[in-house]
């Protein structure tokens, strides 16, 4: 592997520092983070998708970036299975344990506040507005680390646009 590219344990520890323990939360930022498709991460590829994370990225990229994680099948909806299936990601990456019924209770009481119009699934835009009511919807899309990164290398913030 390319010494300038990081592979997925390598991200999974850098992010969520446990490179061992598989996990679907970490699996999917991987998959997100790899624009190019190839199993490994680049510099660029990592800068920019890492942006979103920064403790002062707008809302709206948060927003969307975690409407892309939860939609674990691409359908552009979220979906009770799908929520479900991350909830228990996201508990055991922080080493919780709930019951059934209590996660059963999570999903129904999220989807009861997101899906508005009561069609069994979050569209990006119910998502958005269930997300403005409820900002600890996105506590795990700041990594607070990253405003010390910046403020000690200024130069290190760049931005561009995404190459064809």
């Amino acid at each position: 592997m390319d010494v300038s590219c990081l592979g997925q344990e390598e991200v999974q520890l850098a992010l969520f520092r446990n490179s061992k323990k598989a996990n679907l939360f970490a699996d999917r930022v991987f998959n997100s983070f790899d624009l190019k498709r190839n199993g490994v991460i680049d510099f660029e590829e990592f800068v920019r998708s890492l942006s979103v994370f920064h403790p002062k990225a707008p809302t709206s990229e948060k927003t969307a970036f975690a409407f892309k994680l939860y939609d674990l099948r691409g359908t552009g909806y979220i979906e009770k299975e799908e929520l479900r299936e991350l909830v228990l990601a996201l508990l055991d990456e922080s080493d919780l344990c709930l019951s059934d019924s209590t996660v059963a209770a999570i999903v129904d009481n999220t989807f009861s506040q997101a899906d508005s119009n009561g069609d069994g699934k979050i569209d990006p835009e119910e998502w958005e507005e269930f997300a403005k009511k409820n900002p600890a919807a996105l506590r795990n899309m700041s990594l607070p680390y990253l405003q010390d990164i910046t403020m000690a290398f200024p130069s290190f913030i760049t931005r561009s646009e995404a190459k064809d």
